[in-house]
């Protein structure tokens, strides 16, 4: 029996990375997931890992900037499942580079796929998770206490808008029984994975700037955080931002 035997979560961006150790992890512990993402062979492979952990999972094609269709998608989900536990906002889809060469639309999409589609997820999410006492997870970035936001600007401001809308939920949802926190998490993503394999020596230049010296696995260092965060281990956490990258970062 795992510690989240019975449970039912959603993670959003689900098809690689971070959502998807995510999900595995969930799935090491019993916990049943729907994974959503915007290409369906990714988040159908996804599924079909995580049903040979034993689990019920489902594929859901879903472009989080489509907003007026998030609240159809999450009550698709409690349907299939027959409730809901833990909502993991993860997906992000913005832009990086300096802000004078930066168009308003790419800008604006980062806010888009981030804090407006976190509120939107939350916010269908709610009623189900006040029945059932559960978690929100938002994924933020230590992005937003860079020493040098040079190129950083527009992910970082809607990563910490995301840090905000976490908290003023914690606070508000407190009484409902639902936990709110995010995670910064640093891990080997696909697109990381690629520079490290691309850049041998700038990458173990990077590693060594993390005290534990290591770059942290999707699964086993990020995926196995969120599981005690969400469990009832942790139960008086919320409103909360957890670094989850090494001790690179400095959130004080």
């Amino acid at each position: 029996m795992g510690i989240l035997e019975g449970k039912v979560a959603m993670v959003t961006g689900a098809g690689q990375g971070v959502g998807q150790g995510i999900a595995l992890a969930l799935a090491a512990e019993g916990c049943d997931v729907a994974v959503l993402g915007r290409t369906l062979s990714k988040v159908e492979a996804t599924a079909e890992l995580l049903r040979a952990r034993g689990v019920k999972a489902e594929a859901v094609e879903c472009d989080v900037t489509d907003l007026d269709a998030i609240p159809a998608v999450v009550a698709d989900v409690v349907s299939a499942f027959g409730g809901l536990d833990i909502q993991v906002n993860n997906a992000y889809v913005g832009a990086y580079g300096p802000l004078l060469s930066m168009s308003d639309r790419k800008f604006q999409r980062g806010f888009v796929s981030g804090p407006f589609a976190t509120f939107a997820f939350m916010k269908a999410a709610h009623p189900h998770l006040k029945e059932r006492r559960g978690n929100v997870v938002n994924l933020v970035s230590s992005s937003t206490v860079r020493w040098d936001l040079s190129t950083y600007g527009a992910y970082a401001s809607a990563k910490w808008a995301i840090r905000s809308l976490t908290r003023a939920a914690a606070d508000e949802w407190g009484p409902d029984g639902i936990r709110v926190n995010a995670i910064a998490p640093h891990a080997l993503s696909p697109g990381l994975a690629g520079w490290v394999e691309a850049n041998p020596g700038e990458a173990e230049a990077f590693a060594r700037t993390i005290p534990l010296g290591y770059i942290g696995d999707c699964e086993q260092d990020i995926g196995r955080a969120v599981v005690a965060i969400v469990s009832p281990a942790l139960r008086y956490l919320t409103g909360a931002t957890v670094p989850l990258d090494g001790g690179q970062a400095n959130f004080d």
